[in-house]
């Protein structure tokens, strides 16, 4: 092999070996890029909590989004990922522009902002960034919050596709359970066992042959809100298999999105399936066989 061939070959595997170590797409980050972004006309901030919580101080400009603004209502139950005529009417209403990049926060360690960040995948929406730890790193670095409500333009915002990669529906869990496929349920102990039954759902209990791992445990749930070292992820998640097709659930959606993230983004799993419907459906479907039979 001539020097000439050996250089060519070794730059190749120099660039898959940089492939092969790429984990994230950089969704996740912290305040000083946060704060220069969102200097950019090309950057939407959005608020990702309750519109009380939002009116009572936001950063400047911020737009604000709930999760029932990106709920199907159409739905017997709920907590389903909107369509995408609803989204796309809901972005343009707002003046969100196809370009803009969002920079996402919420006050529950991204947990609702994870939830956005997962529909938007769906429909292949990628420019978006999560602030890690939300509220709690804004007021952390002192930044002052207004009561101003900022409005753009109307825009005709159109989105360009749909991408299954993150997805899950309810035959698709149905397949996993009769193939013996990880369920991993991010919901509390509590909800787990039947113990309690969160409003939205119809019974309490758990999807069969799943496993429990709490999604807070990801994130320093009593302190600045932030996702935990990779150290730590790795050791709770310690007993799952990065090559294996992982499903996860939580209530209807919103902490296995979370999960979801943390897995996909942090420490670098290649299949994990959030999802959509959840407990909130899977247990409606669940109630309407009891009766059936009854």
């Amino acid at each position: 092999m001539n020097l000439k061939n050996s250089l060519l070959v070794f730059l190749v595997a120099v660039l898959l070996g940089c492939n092969s170590e790429k984990v994230t797409e950089n969704y996740l980050i912290e305040i000083d890029e946060f704060v220069t972004l969102s200097k950019l006309k090309s950057t939407k901030v959005i608020d990702f909590r309750k519109l009380k919580d939002f009116q009572e101080g936001h950063v400047n400009n911020a737009l604000n989004i709930w999760r029932t603004d990106i709920e199907d209502a159409s739905f017997p139950y709920g907590g389903m990922k909107a369509n995408k005529k609803q989204l796309e009417n809901l972005f343009s209403n707002l003046g969100i522009e196809k370009d803009d990049t969002l920079l996402l926060y919420d006050d529950k360690g991204l947990c609702d902002a994870a939830r956005l960040w997962w529909v938007l995948q769906y429909y292949s929406f990628k420019n978006v960034k999560l602030l890690n730890g939300g509220l709690t790193t804004i007021k952390n670095a002192s930044i002052s919050l207004t009561k101003e409500n900022k409005k753009y333009a109307p825009s005709e915002f159109r989105f360009k596709g749909t991408n299954t990669q993150f997805f899950a529906s309810k035959k698709q869990i149905q397949h996993a359970i009769n193939n013996n496929s990880m369920l991993i349920d991010t919901r509390t102990k509590e909800e787990f066992l039947g113990e309690y039954i969160k409003k939205g759902a119809f019974k309490a209990g758990k999807i069969p042959k799943s496993k429990l791992i709490d999604w807070a445990n990801a994130i320093n749930y009593d302190g600045d809100k932030k996702i935990k070292s990779k150290a730590e992820l790795n050791e709770i998640y310690a007993g799952l298999n990065k090559n294996d097709t992982l499903y996860v659930y939580c209530h209807s959606g919103v902490r296995s999105a979370h999960t979801t993230f943390v897995l996909t983004q942090i420490l670098g799993y290649k299949n994990i399936l959030n999802y959509d419907g959840s407990w909130t459906e899977w247990s409606y479907y669940e109630k309407l066989l009891l009766n059936k039979d009854n």
